[in-house]
């Protein structure tokens, strides 16, 4: 007899906020790891600033610098199923926001 496959399960989630994430934290760089079966994912923060100096460096043909620091916001770490389960709906909200572009009439 053989093991009934794993069913994926619809469920309404609502997450409460506590103290440390009622509000949304601005990041523009992120970085995934795995180590031993872990995702390790960094959400961080660069001045907006020295990007924009960095890609005229580069643009004007000088040598850009080997690193720059921004700052860490939070890490999230993460089973491979959980991180699995998340590139499914970040694919899924990038195909409907392709597809909501797409449908809107050209003024």
């Amino acid at each position: 007899m053989s093991e009934p496959k794993d069913k994926a399960l619809k469920l309404n989630v609502r997450l409460k906020p506590s103290e440390s994430s009622a509000h949304p934290l601005a990041t523009n760089y992120t970085n995934v790891g795995v180590a031993q079966g872990i995702a390790y994912v960094d959400f961080g923060f660069i001045e907006p600033t020295l990007l924009g100096a960095i890609a005229k460096t580069a643009k004007d043909g000088q040598v850009a610098p080997k690193g720059l620091e921004g700052h860490l916001v939070t890490r999230v770490a993460m089973g491979v199923d959980v991180l699995a389960r998340l590139h499914q709906q970040i694919q899924q909200v990038l195909v409907s926001m392709r597809n909501a572009k797409q449908s809107k009439p050209k003024a």
